[in-house]
């Protein structure tokens, strides 16, 4: 895989663990709607594993790009049930979804691993969306900004170049229907924006910072007009190709 430029805005589709050969048809809607039309923001497609190379065979030549939702940290070995960076960049993907919280709290990976993960993904020519946010409980606690700036210090290696994107997601918005203040979500990637500048100098001001939790047709539009929201992270609105074109318009 010919590595690229980490895009400057990205609308990018998580699909989770979703998705049977059929769902293939949605990545074909996709890719006849957005054919030879010019785009404000880049679009990615993160399917599970199982399509992630006839996901990746379908867009090539568009400029869509595919992504995985996870890696190993070792490029391979002995880790049954295990995908490897190397293994998602043979299967065609770009980019690769990092440290979200479903992983974060549902399997408990600690910043430590991430930033092994994201260490990896580069060495395999991959571009890591690296997810970071807070609890409710930590929200209602005055933590938002601790939280997020320990993540964000932990879960990027040292020595990291500035191909990453970074995706804020509460974890209580996600998939819940709500969704923080516009005052809160520009005030996060503000501080998230002066986290990167302070430790990646003028490279940090490159860096994309996706919002993600509840994007959908109806707020995109507002979202994405925020000061230093440089796109979104789409959970469940991706899965359709209709609900997702809607929300790359937006952008």
């Amino acid at each position: 895989m010919a590595e690229g430029k980490a895009p400057r805005r990205l609308v990018a589709g998580n699909w989770k663990m979703n998705g049977l050969i059929a769902s293939l048809a949605e990545v074909r809607a996709l890719k006849a709607a957005l054919s030879g039309r010019a785009m404000a923001a880049s679009v990615a497609v993160c399917p599970p594993s199982t399509l992630l190379a006839a996901a990746s065979n379908e867009l090539k030549g568009t400029g869509i790009l595919s992504g995985g939702q996870d890696c190993h940290t070792e490029a391979s070995g002995a880790f049954t049930g295990d995908v490897s960076a190397e293994m998602l960049a043979d299967a065609g993907a770009s980019l690769v979804i990092l440290g979200h919280s479903e992983r974060r709290h549902g399997l408990h990976e600690s910043d430590e691993l991430v930033a092994r993960k994201v260490k990896a993904a580069r060495r395999a020519g991959l571009i890591p969306i690296v997810c970071v946010g807070e609890t409710e409980g930590e929200r209602d606690s005055g933590k938002t900004l601790d939280i997020v700036g320990r993540q964000l210090a932990h879960s990027l290696p040292d020595g990291l170049d500035a191909k990453f994107l970074i995706a804020y997601e509460p974890v209580w918005a996600i998939g819940s229907g709500r969704v923080p203040s516009h005052a809160d979500i520009e005030a996060v990637h503000g501080f998230i924006r002066s986290q990167l500048m302070e430790r990646f100098g003028s490279a940090g001001a490159d860096v994309a910072i996706l919002y993600g939790g509840s994007v959908k047709p109806a707020n995109a539009a507002e979202i994405l007009s925020l000061k230093d929201v440089g796109g979104a992270l789409v959970g469940g609105a991706s899965l359709k190709a209709t609900d997702f074109l809607k929300i790359i318009a937006a952008a």
